[in-house]
């Protein structure tokens, strides 16, 4: 199904470490850390570590004491950890299910789930293939195996056949696709196969010149360009359209004013699940992302906060 999302204009104003376990208990030899001091692992589906990343190193900058690792996973294993309490925090791009939500509550946990952003599903091609414009319906023709050479979408490409890959088999990247792109359909083409990172797709994607990479967009933010209109050069976005032919006119790329006017139309929700009863650590770095603060690393990052103060201007240049 296709997912919506509300914008909330507010004014700006976790290697090697032991996972904290998230029961009630506050005995020598259990949890010792506060709400700005301590160690903790917290868990991210892979195609979010990035973004992810960067508010724990701010978190961990304004709080010294605190020490924050990141362990990225997949998200089916991500959500083994939260329904097993092995860890007290997940960033993902999905709240529990209703069944996911019961069974903690029968663990006497009540789960806090809340959304700190937005990305994009971001398709990325080699940086010599000018082919950069691809259509909704062209996306699922791909997936669905109905299309597999690029000559049929694009008549005298000499690509061959489409080489699409996406991140893992198992990542919320790929269950968006199914749930959100495809409508619950397959993917059924033979040429998807799954590299192990999102960083494997972008080099995959810049050694192979028939591929398509399929990434979460907070992977390819040039953190050079302050205004989050460049993306990294390794690769080509695409440009998407709702439209069935699709043009350089009526086709997008996940910029944040495209994700927050709905012109790109994969946009997805990155979602807190926090199970932390003592409101120490975790629940505070939690709270952290959604704060102004961290609502403002989410924009320099690229994505959309969820909560947020953006203004958009638009700009006419005269050439002489």
């Amino acid at each position: 199904m296709r997912k919506t999302f509300i914008y909330t204009f507010l004014g700006l104003l976790m290697s090697g470490a032991t996972l904290v376990s998230c029961d009630n208990s506050d005995k020598r030899g259990g949890r010792t850390d506060t709400e700005t001091s301590g160690e903790i692992t917290i868990v991210a589906d892979e195609s979010l570590k990035p973004v992810i990343q960067e508010l724990i190193d701010q978190f961990e900058f304004k709080w010294p004491k605190a020490h924050i690792i990141l362990k990225d996973t997949t998200e089916n294993r991500g959500f083994e950890m939260i329904r097993d309490m092995q860890t007290c925090l997940l960033f993902t791009t999905r709240p529990l299910k209703e069944s996911e939500e019961a069974y903690l509550k029968t663990k006497k946990q009540l789960p806090s789930v809340f959304p700190i952003g937005y990305d994009g599903l971001a398709l990325i091609i080699n940086p010599n293939n000018n082919d950069s414009c691809i259509s909704v319906k062209n996306i699922k023709q791909i997936l669905s195996g109905e299309v597999t050479k690029w000559s049929e979408i694009y008549p005298g490409s000499k690509l061959g056949n489409f080489d699409i890959v996406f991140d893992n088999k198992e990542s919320a990247t790929l269950h968006y696709v199914v749930d959100s792109v495809m409508d619950g359909k397959p993917i059924d083409n033979p040429n998807v196969t799954a590299a192990k990172t999102s960083a494997d797709v972008i080099e995959y994607v810049n050694q192979t010149p028939n591929a398509i990479g399929v990434i979460g967009s907070n992977w390819l933010n040039d953190k050079g360009d302050s205004t989050n209109l460049t993306f990294i050069n390794k690769v080509r976005v695409m440009k998407v359209s709702h439209l069935d032919e699709a043009t350089s006119s009526n086709s997008w790329k996940p910029y944040q004013v495209y994700l927050l006017d709905g012109r790109y139309p994969f946009a997805r929700t990155l979602y807190a699940i926090c199970v932390d009863p003592q409101r120490k650590l975790p629940w505070s770095f939690a709270n952290y992302t959604t704060s102004p603060t961290g609502q403002l690393i989410v924009k320099r990052a690229g994505l959309l906060p969820y909560r947020g103060d953006i203004t958009f201007k638009r700009v006419n240049i005269k050439k002489n």
